[in-house]
């Protein structure tokens, strides 16, 4: 197994060069075709006063303003492209819904892999994508790359983030390609007496058994909470074991919950240290 088809998503000027990158980097490794992916949005349309109807000067130079972007974003993925000597195809659509338009998600689910950058919380914008809308609607695992990340490097250690669900299940073998070249592959598990209550094995000792029929090579290990979120635990063992690679489950409760009170994943992609691949 390999990836074939790898998406990246180019939301803003500041980190396409980035994802751009580590896309035609890890086709390099694939053999891949690399889609690159931007949305070009459409504003809110702004009112006048006192009759509310649309201000002409005011449309024209957000559409100005956001086909800069688009037109400044294609030239630095068809730079990248070339420098790469891949194969690759530019795609961008004109949207009011941003990543998450039937187009766009159709493009996502043909792809093997997506990539995307994590927004910079000092640079905010209108014009980042929305994970939630790629990790629900398109079924393809997302590879995120920090903001702090800007080269790309060798993935030698991966952690997988086991909890026994459906959805760390997909992410583990989503990630097949990556933990059949890593030198060091861990199935790390927080607190699994409760993750897996009716198992009389060993934390992970069943997918380190699927796995190794792959050729991977893999280490058991765990972790309790005690008075820490379960991100807390897995964030240190990042830092503590120099991980290059995150692999885990998305939103493994609710949707409703997880917008509610939050959860595993959303606290790690606030504070990511390492590329983490998502499945859902």
């Amino acid at each position: 197994m390999s990836y074939k088809t790898i998406l990246a998503i180019l939301d803003t000027r500041d980190n396409s060069a980035a994802v751009a990158d580590f896309a035609f980097a890890i086709a390099a490794e694939n053999g891949a075709h690399v889609i690159g992916l931007h949305a070009e949005n459409i504003s809110a349309v702004p009112l006048v006063a006192p009759m509310e109807i649309p201000d002409p000067v005011a449309v024209q130079a957000l559409q100005d303003m956001a086909h800069s972007e688009t037109t400044a974003i294609e030239a630095i993925f068809r730079a990248k492209a070339h420098a790469a000597g891949a194969s690759s195809e530019w795609r961008s659509f004109a949207t009011s819904t941003g990543y998450g338009s039937a187009p766009l998600i159709d493009s996502a689910r043909s792809a093997d892999l997506l990539i995307a950058s994590q927004a910079d919380p000092a640079n905010p914008s209108d014009s980042h994508v929305d994970l939630d809308s790629f990790l629900f609607e398109t079924g393809r695992p997302v590879l995120m790359i920090p903001y702090i990340i800007r080269q790309p490097k060798p993935i030698k250690r991966v952690l997988i983030a086991w909890n026994g669900s459906k959805e760390a299940a997909r992410a583990t073998f989503d990630a097949l390609p990556f933990l059949k070249a890593a030198e060091a592959v861990e199935i790390f598990s927080v607190d699994p007496a409760e993750t897996a209550p009716h198992s009389s094995l060993t934390p992970g000792a069943e997918i380190a058994a699927g796995l190794a029929r792959h050729g991977v090579k893999t280490t058991l290990s765990t972790a309790r909470s005690v008075d820490r979120n379960t991100s807390h635990v897995i964030e240190n063992r990042l830092s503590d074991d120099s991980i290059d690679l995150l692999v885990m489950g998305a939103h493994t409760h609710s949707w409703l919950w997880q917008m509610i009170f939050g959860g595993t994943t959303k606290s790690l992609l606030q504070s990511m240290t390492a590329l983490t691949l998502l499945s859902r």
